[in-house]
């Protein structure tokens, strides 16, 4: 259990710090070219650590075929959180992100559905909800950054360089 608990939050510190790059990304190109320039060097680099350590095992397909197009739902998960993070910044986008994904993961525990085990409704996971959901509102509603004036970025990449 601890190691799920550490892969679980590592993956979390992978998952804010991608939206900060992708959100980086994003300034200079379209969302789509940002989209497709993560996907590609994921799959590279998936298919590379793949035949590292599976070799050929890695083709060797065990899962429903229609699971087998979540890589599409990745488009989706990449384009609208990269856009997310650059309108909202990291902390209120990645909160809101993080709401959604305990919602409809406690929705289809709960109805049991995409093949999980089901899981039932109890009022410790209602409560856990509203108060995710709460800290997440908070974050909306705190201060926001001053929109920077080219004047401002221009003065904040000298002072860089």
């Amino acid at each position: 259990m601890a190691i799920g608990i550490l892969l679980a939050l590592l993956g979390g510190t992978f998952v804010c710090l991608q939206n900060i790059f992708n959100a980086n990304v994003k300034k200079k190109v379209s969302v789509w070219a940002t989209t497709a320039l993560v996907l590609l060097l994921g799959f590279a680099a998936s298919l590379a650590a793949g035949l590292a350590f599976e070799g050929t095992a890695l083709f060797k397909f065990q899962a429903e075929p229609w699971f087998w197009f979540s890589g599409i739902i990745g488009v989706g998960v990449v384009a609208c959180v990269t856009q997310g993070v650059q309108n909202l910044g990291p902390s209120a986008a990645i909160s809101l992100v993080m709401v959604s994904q305990i919602f409809f993961g406690l929705m289809w525990d709960t109805l049991g559905w995409f093949g999980l085990e089901q899981v039932p409704f109890t009022w410790q996971s209602l409560a856990a909800l509203v108060l995710i959901g709460s800290g997440a509102l908070l974050f909306q509603l705190g201060p926001k950054p001053e929109p920077m004036s080219a004047d401002s970025s221009e003065r904040v990449q000298a002072n860089r360089a």
